[in-house]
């Protein structure tokens, strides 16, 4: 995906029994960078209390000091990276939450989005609630506060019982850990193991750095419970009847890294899978070269290389040491930060006709710059394939994505884009064809950013 367009969710990662805990939930935590840039933070359990330490930036920048994690010593810890989808980017709404009450201290970290928390949040403050933050994680820790069940188990249950929306959720007491996703598994929760310690992750490519291995994926409605004794599984209470999957069709597309295991399949065969259903659709045969827009819509582009026969090349490399906060307003040049980021290879696409392939397209003002971009370098001809159907729609369940009013697809037609992008040729993966190469039936995804057929009524 272009930069600018949808930005990252949150990722989480935790782990139960190993002496070097914090180190590890850094280790994971930077294998799920790309799942959120605007905080990081890491809670560990000695056994006798909680340690937390939470910042705004990388994971490099806010433990950029040895000492930090040497102070979080502890067993179990949970972290979190995060990418606001719901409330500011601020400190206050950087996880893992820390509370202290009748149970004791319990912290959280959440990826997703409730679509019933500011009912919720409207209800508990009027009966005397007091929040420090915007965030969905702050609701459901108050509704877990508030329960009069008789202990944790059945009060983060009935606490989840009430919410309604996306989450994959993990908890962390004095020596529990807990991870819970919501009855749809919108989002990922993985389970790993890796030398008599237990993890949970957002994706595996955290379990691939520290070198454990997957046993399983979080089912959807399962809350897990770790502790000395193992692991014991429980299903989240629902109200009427159990609601059908609906993983996020977007984490295959864009989200998830492409060396993960989601959702039951490779994220790098189910994109290649994309590209080439995109090749059968919307070929463009005379093509010299295929390029894809590094690095979310490479693998699409190979698939897309293998099916039409069409020669992949590199035609734009991206500069990967920048920093979200170089790229300041106001700065001359009114393509200054796409130039910063890419780089177009003249020499591949000098009086070429090329075909570039991205993952999708949201507002098109970061497209529109790259198009511009490549056109300096002097192709022949510039034919846009997105490995990905119009975005219609925005999303109620963890994805920061545009009004719809800022959508382009929803705003103009197709050869309107065409136009504003001034590309030679546009084609979009279709709704039927995007589903037909994902590893499950149909029905078992949400694609209402595509079709505005939504999961949960929003």
């Amino acid at each position: 995906m272009s930069i600018d367009t949808i930005h990252e969710q949150c990722g989480v990662f935790g782990i139960f029994n190993a002496p070097d805990a914090a180190h590890l939930s850094y280790l994971g935590l930077y294998a799920l960078q790309h799942r959120g840039q605007e905080s990081a933070g890491i809670a560990v359990s000695d056994n006798n209390k909680i340690s937390l330490h939470k910042n705004m930036g990388l994971v490099s920048q806010v433990f950029r000091h040895h000492e930090i994690l040497d102070r979080l010593s502890g067993m179990h810890a949970i972290g979190h990276n995060r990418y606001s989808t719901t409330g500011s980017s601020n400190l206050a709404n950087a996880q893992p939450v820390l509370i202290d009450f009748k149970a004791g201290q319990l912290a959280s970290a959440h990826n997703g989005n409730l679509v019933n928390a500011a009912e919720l949040r409207k209800e508990m403050e009027s009966d005397g609630s007091i929040f420090s933050s915007t965030t969905d994680t702050e609701v459901i820790m108050h509704l877990v506060a508030r329960s009069r069940r008789e202990n944790l188990d059945s009060m983060i249950l009935d606490a989840l019982s009430r919410v309604k929306g996306a989450y994959s959720l993990l908890f962390l007491t004095k020596n529990v850990l807990y991870g819970a996703r919501d009855p749809r598994g919108v989002r990922p929760l993985l389970l790993g193991e890796l030398n008599g310690s237990t993890i949970l992750s957002s994706e595996t490519c955290a379990f691939d750095l520290i070198g454990a291995k997957l046993v399983r994926e979080i089912e959807p409605g399962e809350m897990v419970k770790i502790d000395k004794r193992g692991i014991t599984s429980c299903t989240i209470p629902v109200f009427g009847q159990t609601p059908k999957p609906a993983h996020c069709v977007f984490e295959y597309i864009y989200f998830s890294r492409p060396d993960s295991f989601v959702f039951g399949e490779n994220v790098d065969k189910v994109r290649r899978r994309l590209g080439k259903r995109l090749a059968l659709e919307h070929p463009c045969p005379d093509a010299d070269i295929i390029m894809g827009i590094p690095d979310s819509a490479t693998t699409a582009a190979l698939g897309f290389s293998e099916e039409s026969g069409i020669q992949f090349d590199i035609g734009l490399i991206r500069n990967h040491y920048i920093g979200r906060t170089f790229i300041q307003p106001g700065q001359t040049g009114r393509d200054f930060g796409v130039r910063i980021k890419f780089n177009p290879v003249k020499g591949v696409i000098r009086n070429k006709k090329i075909v570039i392939v991205d993952d999708s397209i949201v507002r098109g003002t970061t497209m529109k710059k790259i198009v511009r971009l490549l056109r300096t370098a002097g192709p022949r001809e510039i034919h846009l394939r997105i490995s990905s159907p119009p975005i219609h729609c925005p999303c109620f369940l963890g994805i920061d994505m545009p009004t719809k009013k800022e959508l382009i697809a929803a705003e103009k037609s197709i050869e309107d884009i065409r136009a504003y992008l001034s590309v030679d040729s546009i084609g979009y993966l279709s709704i039927d064809g995007m589903l037909s190469v994902m590893p499950q039936p149909e029905e078992h995804y949400c694609a209402a950013c595509f079709s505005g057929s939504y999961p949960i009524q929003v």
